[in-house]
């Protein structure tokens, strides 16, 4: 699908690598710096052909999502993408940005993930003694706080969309390169998930749990998908359920200060069973 004249990279963000062809190497550049820690060596099955359109310029308007056939549709006004996933081609012409690049690749990875049983979920992630925390509520909640008060031990993997892929007996959380309000990409690692927090802020430090129902319901309020696709969002339903089943999902009302850190670590909770 490339051209003699393409210059590729492969992005590898969840153990899934893709390559990105392009002919514009100032794009290039831009991309490689980007996502210079996830940069891989290796085979890919995924495959985008990237045409930087630097002759107009597109609006920044609602992201639509779409099947037309065996392709997937994305359309935003800074981007437009065709994608076939059973050959894991696709076409994308897009605005000389990596912001948009960024976008494209959000959207494609929550499509592959659908199907893997996984899900990308607006949440700050960090691992801390081994293990991955996911702290997710809407904007406000303190999702960049509980990153900036993460003991120096601890790892960031992001701190806007936390990669979650079932593995093992359980699931496991992914760095991310999409930045948040930190402007820092997360570290390429992953671990396994110990809990997940959803947070509101307090004059203490507390963590209580969630009934099955109420775990699944903010799951799916905070889960990325764009696909107007009635089976994958009943796989994705499903899969909210299997999670909050293997995995504890509690409410964690925290002061801003390191010693909410003290409480996540001492936290020894048992799955809800849904």
């Amino acid at each position: 699908m490339s051209s003699p004249a393409s210059k590729q990279l492969v992005v590898e963000i969840g153990g899934f690598p893709i390559s990105l062809f392009t002919e514009d190497e100032h794009f290039w550049d831009l991309s490689r710096h980007s996502y210079q820690d996830f940069l891989s060596a290796g085979p890919a099955k995924f495959k985008l052909q990237l045409q930087i359109l630097r002759d107009r310029t597109m609006s920044d308007d609602e992201v639509r999502v779409w099947r037309e056939g065996d392709y997937w549709r994305l359309e935003r006004g800074d981007f437009c993408v065709r994608w076939n996933p059973n050959s894991g081609s696709g076409q994308v012409q897009q605005n000389p940005f990596t912001y948009s690049l960024d976008s494209v690749l959000r959207i494609v990875h929550s499509l592959i993930l659908a199907e893997q049983g996984g899900f990308l979920l607006h949440a700050a992630s960090a691992v801390c003694d081994g293990s991955a925390y996911l702290f997710s509520g809407v904007s406000g909640a303190g999702k960049t706080t509980m990153t900036r008060l993460a003991p120096a031990d601890a790892t960031l993997l992001t701190d806007e969309i936390s990669y979650v892929r079932p593995g093992g007996s359980g699931y496991f959380g992914y760095g991310t390169p999409f930045v948040g309000e930190l402007a820092k990409p997360g570290k390429n690692c992953s671990a396994p998930i110990r809990g997940l927090f959803f947070l509101e802020k307090g004059h203490e430090n507390r963590i209580e749990m969630l009934s099955p129902s109420e775990s699944v319901r903010r799951l799916m309020q905070n889960i990325l998908f764009f696909a107007q696709d009635r089976v994958l969002v009943e796989k994705l339903f499903e899969t909210a359920c299997e999670f909050a089943n293997q995995v504890p999902v509690r409410r964690l009302t925290f002061y801003p200060d390191s010693r909410v850190w003290d409480t996540i670590r001492e936290f020894e909770g048992e799955p809800a069973h849904v």
